[in-house]
This record gives C-alpha cells, sequence and structure tokens, in this order.
C-alpha cells in the first residue's frame, strides 16, 4: 500500500510584483514545489516570474475586467466574491499568503486550512480613516459610499476567519493584530531574510543596532 501525498494549494492575493508577501509566497512554494498556486490577478511580467517557479496560476474573474492590470485595488468590492469562486474542494492542504483576502477561500472540515496573515486588511480595520483622506474619500457621497463597503469587508473578514484552522503572523506586533480583530492566537514565523547580503563582522565595534517587528 502506497500513501497518497497530499494535495497542496497556495493562496496569494495578486501578483503584481515582487515584494515582502512574495517573499514568503517564495518559500511557500520552495517547501511545496508541487502546489497549485491561486491569485485573484497574475500580472506578473515574464522575466519576473522566477520566484514563482514559473508555475501557471489560476487567477479569478477580476484578472478580465476593465483596466484591471493598473486599478485592480478598486475592485475591492468584488475581491470577497471572486476569491470564493476557488474551488479547492480536491486539495487537502490550503495554504493562503493574506494581507487582504485570500484567507477567505472556502475550504471543507476534511480539509486543512493554514493562513500566513501579513495583516489583517489594514484600509479596512484600524487604518480606515487614514485609508479613506489619502484616497479624499473621507466626505462626500463616495465618501459614504466607501465606508459602507469597508463596513461590510470587515464583516466578511471577521466571518471567514472561522474558515482558518491555523493563523501565522509574520510578527508579535501582527500577532496582535490579529487578535484583536479575529480573537484568534497565531504563531509567530518571521519573515525570510537573504543572509547572503551580509557579510560577518569580525572586528566588534564601539555602537549598538536596534530593530523593530511593529510592520
Amino acid at each position: 500500500m502506497t500513501l497518497q501525498k497530499p494535495r497542496v494549494a497556495i493562496v496569494h492575493d495578486w501578483l503584481v510584483t515582487y515584494a515582502g508577501a512574495e517573499r514568503v509566497l517564495e518559500q511557500m512554494i520552495q517547501c511545496y514545489p508541487e502546489a497549485d498556486l491561486f491569485s485573484l490577478v497574475d500580472f506578473l511580467p515574464d522575466n519576473k516570474r522566477g520566484f514563482i517557479a514559473n508555475k501557471p496560476v489560476h487567477t479569478s474573474f477580476i484578472q478580465k475586467l476593465p483596466k484591471a492590470r493598473t486599478k485592480y485595488r478598486s475592485y475591492l468590492p468584488l475581491m470577497a466574491l471572486a476569491i470564493e469562486q476557488f474551488d479547492l474542494s480536491s486539495y487537502d492542504l490550503i495554504l493562503s499568503s493574506s494581507h487582504a483576502v485570500a484567507k477567505g477561500v472556502l475550504t471543507g472540515p476534511d480539509q486543512l486550512h493554514i493562513s500566513y496573515v501579513h495583516s489583517p486588511i489594514r484600509y479596512a480595520w484600524d487604518l480606515q480613516h487614514q485609508y479613506l483622506k489619502e484616497s479624499r474619500l473621507d466626505h462626500g457621497i463616495k465618501g459614504w459610499i466607501a465606508r459602507i463597503i469597508l463596513h461590510y469587508v470587515r464583516l466578511w473578514d471577521t466571518r471567514t476567519a472561522n474558515g482558518v484552522d491555523s493563523f501565522i503572523a509574520n510578527s508579535a506586533f501582527v500577532a496582535r493584530r490579529i487578535f484583536k480583530v479575529y480573537r484568534r492566537q497565531a504563531q509567530i514565523i518571521a519573515p525570510p531574510v537573504d543572509i547572503s547580503s551580509f557579510t560577518l563582522q569580525q572586528e566588534k565595534q564601539n555602537y549598538y543596532g536596534s530593530s523593530s517587528d511593529r510592520v
């Protein structure tokens, strides 16, 4: 009798650049090279696809909407619906890399869903007022529409936390945000660091360095 390998799906919010969240995604893919990759949109250029191992990406209907390449964030009101359309029913393990809606994928009782949360949706929670001001949506009819949309985004975001079996945070600060919003504990796994970019200084000098885990 041979044991069948578990089928793994990795879900990322959107693929448009190579930044911090994508570096975590890169490590997920290296851990599970045979996993299938899902994302709301995929607009990575051909010469920037190395970190996803040139995998094909299953995208949502937002991919084909007008001006999605440059205005994909404008489709926030549709993102919850879009992420729920991914059919992951044939997978045993789902890993979501989420700073927006990826954690909201639909999973069943016999599936394990682990979500690496870079942050709960910042512009829908504690940074809502800053987001509205910077977007010039803090007044007028458009402002009220934006507030209503963000209200329903928060309700959806809270509800879908129940579909996550285990949360992972990238720092103690984000773990506190996860508990504040979802009332769930999160294990802390720090993001990857390219130590090859640093050299060991054998001779110590008379100063100290410090850093913060606030994201």
